[in-house]
């Protein structure tokens, strides 16, 4: 099967099937070219959105100059200067999550499509899987820098305020061409999430379930769950791991695990906690849990406050122990 390659068909209702993929190196075939090159446009612009989001560093102190000397207009002008355009790069930041929700809804067509099963699609689609797991990696990634970094939503705080000033006293706001209000009122929700780029993915596999009735919602419960036991497995499995070629294929890998948990919680009625999920959580925690804690804090956090359905009385009272 090319790069991905079956290694263990489990009869535990809870793992599924497991596949090793091959994150490094599955090309598309031609069934897959079409859809593969529309993600691909999105996915090669996530690199550069990374990069500017690690480079942010915030106008905080103009904004504090100007805070304390309200009535020294040199210094309203320099915080504003310094301002637009971070709100323009903040305003990148939120297109391209309009952008990755089409993205996804593409892929979600095409691993969910009847009449074969989701576990069928994985085997035979494994670039469009990569693609999906790279999505998720960087939807992780950019929220672990988010919330590490205040001032992005003190900046844009800051430029509302002084937006709605001039307004107010009739004063031109060059910024303004840049986000007018009704794009910052859409901006102010996307920023306040905690985790807005998972907001964002978990929102999109709850509509495309909802817009494809015609579909099985197993269909995308099931490609969700056993991605999960695929990266569970090569992570857990010394002969497997020691097929990645590169340091950063593990960390990739539980990301993407973190991921598909989460958008699965978001979708299955009961969630990811339950004893009747097909996720293997108790497992999935351990992996996370034989990490360095330095390196998986954060994506134990995404579990314990990202989810919805961690603190249902459906939850495994065990799960929820492993997590606390």
């Amino acid at each position: 099967m090319g790069n991905l390659l079956k290694v263990l068909a489990c009869t535990d209702f809870e793992q599924g099937p497991n596949f090793f993929l091959d994150f490094e190196n599955a090309q598309p075939t031609e069934s897959e070219r079409e859809v593969w090159d529309q993600v691909n446009i999105v996915l090669k612009d996530a690199r550069g959105i990374l990069e500017d989001l690690q480079a942010y560093q915030g106008a905080g102190v103009e904004i504090r100059e100007a805070i304390q000397h309200p009535n020294e207009e040199s210094l309203q002008d320099k915080a504003w200067e310094a301002v637009v355009p971070l709100v323009g790069m903040l305003k990148k930041f939120y297109e391209f999550s309009q952008r990755l929700e089409v993205a996804l809804h593409g892929l979600l067509r095409a691993l969910t499509s009847t009449p074969d099963s989701p576990t069928q699609h994985l085997e035979r689609e494994q670039a469009l899987a990569k693609q999906f797991a790279e999505i998720l990696h960087f939807t992780l990634r950019f929220d672990e820098l988010k919330m590490t970094n205040p001032a992005i939503q003190n900046d844009f705080s800051y430029y509302r305020r002084t937006l709605n000033r001039m307004r107010i006293n009739n004063i031109p706001a060059e910024g303004e061409y840049e986000v007018n209000n009704e794009l910052a009122n859409r901006m102010s929700l996307f920023y306040a999430e905690a985790a807005p780029m998972l907001k964002t993915l978990s929102d999109a596999t709850t509509k495309f379930v909802s817009e494809n009735k015609n579909l099985p919602i197993e269909n995308t419960t099931d490609c969700l769950s056993t991605m999960a036991s695929i990266c569970k497995v090569m992570l857990e499995t010394p002969e497997y791991r020691n097929r990645f070629a590169s340091e950063e294929t593990a960390p990739f890998c539980l990301r993407v695990m973190v991921g598909v948990i989460i958008l699965y919680d978001y979708v299955h009625p009961v969630g990811a906690f339950a004893k009747s999920s097909k996720i293997d959580m108790k497992g999935c925690i351990k992996v996370l849990k034989d990490q360095p804690a330095n390196n998986v804090e954060g994506l134990l956090n995404a579990l314990r406050y990202t989810t919805k359905h961690l603190n249902d009385e459906t939850a495994s009272k065990q799960i929820k122990t492993l997590l606390q």
